[in-house]
């Protein structure tokens, strides 16, 4: 009976443990670390250059780790995007956002002056350069002559021509002539009749060339049923 009783109480006892076992609840998973989860939106926020969320996120971590040197790196990493983003779009000639990421690059690095001075410098050249040309243009239109016809801040003007006053249409040719050689326009001549068409080109000519005999006028024909005789001056744009 020993036998068989050992080999009962053997088999009880893997019984009552496979049970233990099978009962035993699963371990919990793991908390994710939510440092590590904002360090790695951190990172790919400065892969993907946005760097207006990657300064948010990393203020956020710097505050809950004041002190923590491995900031630093991320801190500087971002402080170069931004120069770099700065010489790029100085480079497609936007000054004022230049300056606005050279300020960032400077904000988050205030102890290496020299990572931002040569942009810095560059900056400053094409701030010049932008005041240098808006002067040159106010002097240039303070140069011309005031405008008898045409509206100088207008992409066109239109005058309506008086045909039936001759002399009163003469005096607006000359007028038109003015303003043609003054603000380097180009002509449309606008007739509801072909046969207006030679005549008004002639007339407009001749006033044109008595003012500046070298001058490149261009005249386009256009006959227009429905509209009275127009003339349309179009300044050209500058080189």
């Amino acid at each position: 009976m020993k036998p068989f009783t050992s080999r009962y109480l053997l088999l009880a006892a893997f019984s009552l443990l496979l049970g233990a076992c099978q009962s035993t609840p699963p371990a919990a998973p793991q908390a994710p670390d939510p440092r590590a989860a904002a360090i790695a939106q951190l990172e790919q926020n400065l892969a993907s250059s946005e760097l207006a969320t990657a300064e948010d996120q990393l203020a956020a971590l710097q505050a809950q780790s004041p002190n923590d040197p491995a900031l630093e790196a991320y801190q500087r990493q971002l402080a170069e995007a931004y120069l770099q983003r700065s010489q790029i779009v100085l480079q497609k000639g936007d000054v004022n956002a230049a300056a606005t990421a050279l300020s960032r690059a400077r904000a988050l690095m205030p102890k290496a002056p020299a990572l931002t001075g040569g942009v810095n410098s560059a900056i400053s050249h094409a701030r010049k350069a932008e005041l240098d040309q808006a002067e040159a243009a106010l002097k240039a239109a303070e140069a011309k002559p005031a405008a008898k016809v045409i509206d100088p801040a207008a992409p066109s003007t239109t005058v309506a021509l008086n045909l039936a006053d001759v002399e009163d249409m003469r005096h607006q040719l000359v007028a038109i002539a003015t303003d043609v050689v003054n603000y380097q326009c180009d002509v449309s001549i606008q007739v509801p009749r072909t046969q207006d068409y030679p005549w008004l080109a002639t007339l407009l000519t001749k006033r044109v060339k008595r003012i500046d005999s070298g001058y490149d006028l261009k005249i386009h024909r256009q006959i227009l049923k429905h509209i009275p005789a127009q003339v349309v001056l179009i300044p050209r744009k500058a080189d």
